[in-house]
């Protein structure tokens, strides 16, 4: 048996970029779990938890045992895994906790199987951990943690993945310490919206995938706006507007809730405007007495990172 042992950190992600729902996402580079697979004896999937939140270790129940279990199913020869993940993305932070975990363990599998599997591949079995945390296959948190950057979801069935150019942006995080959980937060979304609405949502779509191909930070910031799912998940975030409102007026391009929430996420343009929206969103927080962390980062171009 090949005792290769293969580390990772997978990394967060951002999803929906305001107003690309359930097609638009990109990776940054912290925070991230530290993920190690290495063959079984046995067959079938072995997880070990390394980290205090005592998440599932049945691979059926489990996001990065269900990603696994799919890739097993397309490997002709009588394999195993046994996978450690140590998490530092917090379940439930809306920054692609379940992503990174589905990922990091069908990209480092991968390797151990000398790369036989494309990226779009990859996505593919990842998606398989996404129903498990949230009851559907999306790919707006799985395919830039895959692919790194920013992605563009253009279709589910069949699968087509844009990997977009972006200029260099600076990424604001914070995280109150609630949680919302996915599911939660896809139940409470409104199934048919009015057509003017659409017509908005689908021009900030296409001006923001513009504005990142054409590096153009005024057409971004123009585009950042979602009249679908924001004014509905929005509710569940306490301070949400405030720090919406307070992290523009501090230079941000614009922003809004990462993925199902309840963390929310500004962009801007250079590190000391990043730096002051941060103290905006502290400085929201302490007025409320609701513990948080805050993360100033930049996009991650690479994805899914191998330390060995």
């Amino acid at each position: 048996m090949n005792d290769q042992h293969i580390i990772i950190h997978a990394p967060a992600t951002v999803a929906n970029m305001v107003c690309g729902f359930d097609v638009l996402g990109f990776a940054v580079h912290e925070p991230y779990d530290v993920m190690d697979i290495r063959f079984s004896d046995r067959r079938g999937i072995t997880i070990i938890n390394k980290d205090d939140y005592c998440l599932p270790t049945d691979p059926e129940k489990n996001v990065a045992g269900a990603a696994l279990l799919a890739m097993l199913e397309e490997i002709k020869e009588p394999l195993g895994f046994e996978l450690g993940i140590c998490k530092q993305i917090k379940p439930g932070s809306g920054v692609g906790s379940s992503a990174a975990s589905a990922a990091g363990a069908v990209v480092a599998a991968n390797r151990l199987l000398n790369d036989r599997f494309s990226k779009q591949d990859l996505v593919r079995f990842a998606m398989n951990g996404e129903k498990v945390a949230s009851g559907v296959k999306h790919a707006d948190n799985i395919a830039p943690c895959i692919y790194g950057g920013v992605t563009l979801i253009r279709s589910i069935h069949p699968l087509d993945i844009v990997p977009l150019q972006a200029p260099p942006l600076y990424v604001t995080i914070v995280h109150p310490q609630i949680e919302v959980r996915t599911a939660d937060a896809r139940g409470i979304l409104k199934q048919q919206v009015q057509l003017k609405d659409a017509i908005r949502q689908w021009g900030n779509i296409a001006g923001l995938v513009a504005g990142l191909l054409k590096s153009d930070y005024d057409l971004i910031g123009r585009s950042l706006e979602d009249v679908l799912i924001e004014p509905v998940r929005s509710i569940l975030i306490p301070g949400f507007d405030t720090i919406k409102q307070e992290s523009k007026e501090a230079g941000a391009l614009g922003g809004g809730i990462s993925g199902s929430g309840p963390s929310i996420f500004m962009l801007s343009k250079d590190e000391t405007t990043a730096r002051t929206v941060e103290q905006q969103m502290q400085q929201t927080y302490q007025r409320l007495g609701l513990d948080h962390h805050t993360y100033v980062t930049t996009i991650n171009n690479e994805g899914v990172k191998f330390t060995s």
